[in-house]
């Protein structure tokens, strides 16, 4: 079955590409249901996870927290503050070869990869001195 492009999909696309600062779902559903208060948390889930199979957005899970969704699908890394719990790019080469150096799984097919590295954001590191 084909997914509809609809109004509520469109409305969860443009939200996530105006909000520039990796949101999570939550973030995303209090953005939109601010100003229309007739969308389902459920819808917005639901379209956020049908948008990042169509790659429409990128999904950057997160271990041990809110995966976070981001308006740049073009390959790339994170880094995600370990204080405030913020994501941020990671301005360096998406290493295309990196498979090449993988061994013992050979019968994988791997179509891609998330590295998402961990610190303290400036404005933290100020913070906690």
């Amino acid at each position: 079955m084909k997914n509809r492009n609809t109004l509520q999909r469109r409305l969860v696309l443009e939200t996530v590409q105006r909000m520039h600062n990796h949101p999570t779902a939550d973030e995303i559903y209090r953005e939109i249901a601010a100003e229309n208060t007739l969308i389902s948390k459920a819808t917005v889930y639901r379209n956020l996870k049908i948008l990042s199979q169509q790659g429409e957005i990128q999904h950057i899970p997160i271990p041990d927290g809110a995966d976070c969704f981001d308006f740049n699908t073009i390959p790339h890394y994170h880094l995600e503050c370990r204080h405030c719990l913020r994501v941020f790019d990671v301005s360096m080469p998406y290493q295309t070869k990196l498979y090449d150096q993988i061994e013992g799984c050979e019968d994988f097919l791997i179509e891609s990869h998330d590295i998402l590295f961990r610190g303290l954001c400036p404005e933290c590191r100020a913070e906690t001195g």
